[in-house]
């Protein structure tokens, strides 16, 4: 069988990093629909029978109504295949969530918080679903497998391996205990990074990168499944990319200076840029003040990690007023790890002040 696997649309979401960015924000949502209108017109091209959601399809504290009418109608345009949503930890089927209080086509299938299996001719589909923001009671272990000849999918979203101490739980499911239930394949969401995990549990990532953390390409899985084969294609639909970069500004020594050196950078059209500068600073650096000098939009956050210029240590060892604000200020760094950062500004303004 053949089907489409998808997850983590995050329809709506607010995008708040994007958002001193001109009206990026109000473009990459528009850049989610088109995203899942390609997804639709794949299906439609492919003629591919099933579509699986594995959760976060939109976020239940943003989406508006017309964006689930929007879902919907793309819905309709494809009503020889059957759409199976799992709803997760931002979409869960709360009493007033659109899963419950929306007409959906009839084509669509939403699981709940109990387990439950879709039987056809080809293949036995088993999801289930949060009914809240959080969840942990959901048990692998308790499904049994009705027809160990057909096809056996499971739709779920969840945290494989997550610890179940943890304060927020988001469906942690062990991975041993998900393997010996003896799915075929296993349409898990959840996690944002594609990755597969022992052949046939798969995460296929969020469809469209929501941040910095979100790095690659990203799309939907085209996913061939057999009693004896697993074939698995990656369709990449998001243009953007989101990537990193370093700069060492060792030898760069006035802000002038650094705004013109970025100046020059060459970034991609469709790359959104979060710019490190590393090395040692020879001068204050004040990040917000430099991304709105920049001229390349495509520079979206700019992160300080550079070190003083200065031997601290030589100068606290000076007999002067100087030597006694390093030495307090040593001290203070050594023992308040966490706003290391924020002492370390103050060491430079004060330096620059004596």
């Amino acid at each position: 069988m053949r089907f489409i696997h998808i997850a983590d649309m995050h329809f709506d979401t607010p995008f708040s990093f994007l958002g001193e960015k001109e009206n990026l924000g109000d473009i990459r949502r528009l850049e989610q629909r088109q995203v899942f209108q390609k997804t639709i017109n794949y299906i439609k091209q492919e003629k591919i029978p099933y579509l699986f959601i594995s959760g976060d399809l939109y976020d239940h504290n943003y989406v508006k109504k017309t964006t689930i009418e929007y879902i919907n109608n793309l819905f309709k345009t494809i009503p020889e295949t059957k759409i199976f949503i799992s709803p997760g930890n931002h979409d869960p089927m709360l009493k007033n969530s659109y899963y419950n209080n929306f007409e959906w086509n009839k084509n669509v299938y939403i699981f709940n918080s109990e387990i439950k299996c879709y039987e056809f001719e080809d293949v036995d589909i088993y999801g289930f679903g949060f009914d809240n923001f959080y969840c942990n009671n959901f048990n692998v272990e308790d499904i049994k497998i009705k027809n160990k000849n057909k096809i056996n999918i499971l739709i779920v979203h969840g945290d494989i391996d997550a610890s179940k101490n943890a304060g927020n739980l988001y469906n942690p499911i062990s991975k041993n205990e998900i393997q010996k239930a003896g799915f075929d394949y296993v349409a898990i969401g959840h996690i944002h990074k594609r990755q597969v995990i022992n052949e046939n549990i798969v995460y296929p990532g969020s469809t469209v990168s929501l941040g910095f953390d979100e790095q690659g390409e990203h799309g939907l899985l085209d996913v061939s499944v057999s009693k004896d084969n697993l074939e698995i294609n990656f369709v990449k639909l998001d243009e953007r990319i989101f990537e990193e970069k370093s700069i060492d500004i060792t030898d760069i020594n006035t802000q002038e200076e650094l705004v013109e050196f970025i100046n020059n950078i060459y970034i991609e059209e469709n790359v959104m840029i979060k710019l490190i500068l590393v090395g040692t600073r020879n001068f204050e650096i004040e990040e917000n003040k430099i991304l709105k000098l920049i001229r390349n939009k495509n520079i979206l956050k700019i992160k300080n990690r550079t070190k003083l210029n200065y031997n601290l240590e030589e100068i606290a060892t000076q007999n002067n007023l100087k030597g006694i604000f390093i030495s307090e200020m040593l001290d203070l760094l050594n023992k308040e790890i966490e706003e290391k950062e924020i002492i370390e500004k103050a060491i430079e303004i004060g330096l620059n002040n004596m």
